[in-house]
């Protein structure tokens, strides 16, 4: 990076408000968690996407796996993750090797998600059902999330997943319709609702949930358009955050949202009813996912 644009960084983090600034965490529960992934080579998006909340989760026995490698077929615009056409092979003994990352760190509540894996025939839809089953044979007590790809909105791949009856499905919508293509390239808004739609077609019993990330430009008339479309398809659960700029190779913030306004999208999301929101500035996906699965 030039020293320009290294400046141009740092000054964009200096710049950012106090609220979105906080400790990572007590190191020994970070260096626990990130030996046992480096020891198994596997990944998750807590450290891939480096959530500023991971740290909290990890010590609240809960954490996100992201399966099937660390490379997305897809470009988001706002993602952390590496993209590229030619992602690893798929390793045959992960779903293993998380089931026993599990169990040595003792989670209660874990969340599957992954890259995007257009590459495969069926877009990694069995190997979430894999990984689910390896890591209920360890670890019978644990409940399982689920984040996943749209999968191209198709039928057979949802309920490839659905029918393996996670604790949660979780699809995020990410941002408002308008700005979908801009930010989400490859995904399509309507798409992602269908997606939550057919899950509840399949098993209404399953909580559904998407996520929102502000501060790409939206109006707080099309976040509560999104929100509304959410509940139309029965979606049970929502979270909405700030994005926060990965690099400068990534979309810049136009608006960072403040705690007051984040308080007041979450009063409502609950008045339209929603059974469980997480809206502050630093939620993300599976924050207090755990209470969540818990009923808390």
């Amino acid at each position: 990076m030039s020293s320009l644009r290294a400046n141009q960084l740092k000054s964009e983090i200096t710049a950012m408000p106090t609220w979105l600034r906080r400790p990572i965490g007590k190191a020994s529960e970070l260096s626990n968690v990130q030996r046992i992934i480096k020891q198994r080579q596997i990944h998750t998006i807590c450290e891939e996407g480096r959530c500023p909340n991971r740290g909290e989760c990890y010590a609240q026995k809960t954490a996100t796996f992201l399966l099937m490698g660390p490379t997305c077929t897809r470009s988001c615009a706002f993602c952390q993750v590496d993209k590229g056409h030619a992602p690893m092979p798929l390793d045959p003994e992960e779903p293993q090797k998380v089931a026993e990352a599990v169990q040595l760190l003792g989670l209660r509540y874990v969340v599957l998600t992954s890259v995007a894996r257009d590459d495969l025939p069926d877009q990694g839809a069995g190997w979430f059902v894999k990984t689910m089953e390896a890591i209920r044979q360890l670890n019978p007590e644990t409940q399982i999330e689920v984040l996943t790809p749209d999968f191209y909105g198709e039928y057979q791949r949802i309920a490839t997943i659905a029918t393996a009856k996670p604790a949660c499905y979780n699809h995020n919508i990410e941002t408002v319709r308008r700005l979908t293509g801009k930010v989400r390239r490859g995904a399509k808004y309507d798409r992602s609702l269908l997606v939550l739609q057919i899950v509840k077609e399949i098993d209404p019993t399953i909580p559904t949930k998407s996520g929102l990330m502000l501060g790409h430009g939206e109006t707080v008339e099309e976040i509560l358009a999104t929100m509304t479309d959410l509940r139309n398809v029965d979606c049970d659960r929502l979270t909405i955050g700030q994005y926060m700029r990965p690099s400068l190779e990534h979309l810049p913030v136009q608006k960072y949202w403040t705690p007051a306004e984040f308080d007041e999208l979450g009063a409502i999301a609950k008045q339209m009813g929603f059974s469980h929101v997480r809206s502050a500035p630093l939620v993300r996906s599976s924050y207090h996912a755990g209470e969540e699965g818990t009923g808390d």
